[in-house]
């Protein structure tokens, strides 16, 4: 057994089919087969059930599975070890992010980061919520920036900022709405809602609760970009993280944003970190710069680095 094999086993496991793992793992279909059966002739147990469409893990599989991915997680650790001690700033950082922030925040953090890291390569993952965890767990990515609370006792969390919601309308009902308003006001109104794996639909329809509103039903928005589209369009209301309506998006001409009233409802973002991993410093001054470009966006004081320790 060696990590190669590890390797291949993760692969397979995450693929379900040897031709896609073994493209994935850059090995030849019929290398990472014939590696998988030796482990298994050696270990004398059958890890993945072979099925005609793809593979299946078998209930012994899922522990080999799972005490692999905790190996390399430990080696990549070491690996780390040996990087930070040499040059901490240099190498790369594959950072995620969920969609209803990313490409709101990249572009003012992107320039600070190349800036204060000009040998660092910065790799950008953009996937839901659930999926950003479970590749933190893998090792897929190094650290994400998720709505908390989020995570358990293996991440460092270093909050970052808080991002208020704004009241999205139709500049049709504008007359409606005081220039700010309430969450009474929103009693006996629909909202037009992302679909289901989005963490902002779980936030909007906490505050769709409090204020007494209710979804539009028949509807649901695969993305920011349709929720403002479908408003522009007189379809209904909806809430819009602030981020997503500063420059460099453009304003609509056909939709009116209100604030709300104190205290507004916001969401609290912050960066998480696997504990095991060996750039702690660095990670916690890509956290200071996450949270003052977003602080800076949205109007607020810079924050010092102590502020930010997990």
């Amino acid at each position: 057994m060696n990590l190669r094999d590890l390797k291949y086993l993760l692969a397979l496991a995450e693929h379900r089919h040897f031709g896609r793992a073994a493209e994935a793992s850059f090995a030849s279909q019929p290398t990472l087969s014939t590696q998988i059966k030796k482990l298994e002739d050696e270990l004398d147990v059958q890890i993945f059930e072979r099925q005609s469409r793809g593979v299946l893990l078998t209930k012994v599989g899922e522990s080999i599975i799972a005490r692999a991915r905790v190996i390399l997680r430990e080696v990549e650790a070491i690996r780390g070890i040996a990087r930070n001690a040499r040059d901490p700033e240099s190498g790369s950082i594959r950072l995620g992010m969920f969609p209803t922030l990313g490409p709101y925040l990249l572009p003012h953090v992107v320039p600070a980061l190349r800036a204060r890291f000009p040998k660092l390569e910065l790799l950008l993952i953009e996937e839901k919520t659930e999926e950003l965890l479970a590749q933190l767990e893998r090792g897929d990515v190094d650290a994400i920036v998720l709505a908390l609370p989020a995570g358990d006792d293996t991440q460092n969390c270093a909050p970052l900022f808080e991002e208020p919601f704004l009241l999205a309308l139709p500049r049709e009902r504008a007359a409606e709405f005081a220039q700010t308003v309430r969450m009474i006001d929103l009693r006996n109104q629909e909202v037009l809602l992302l679909e289901e794996g989005h963490c902002l639909r779980t936030q909007a329809l906490s505050l769709c609760a409090l204020g007494g509103a209710a979804e539009r039903s028949g509807f649901r928005a695969t993305s920011l970009e349709t929720l403002r589209q479908m408003v522009a369009a007189n379809v209904g209301l909806t809430l819009l993280p602030q981020l997503s309506v500063m420059p460099p998006v453009a304003n609509n001409e056909h939709i009116e944003l209100r604030r709300f009233a104190d205290p507004q409802p916001t969401r609290q973002l912050g960066l998480l970190w696997r504990k095991s991993d060996a750039r702690d410093e660095l990670m916690q001054t890509l956290a200071h710069i996450l949270a003052n470009c977003g602080r800076r966006v949205l109007g607020e004081p810079a924050q010092s680095e102590r502020g930010l320790e997990p």
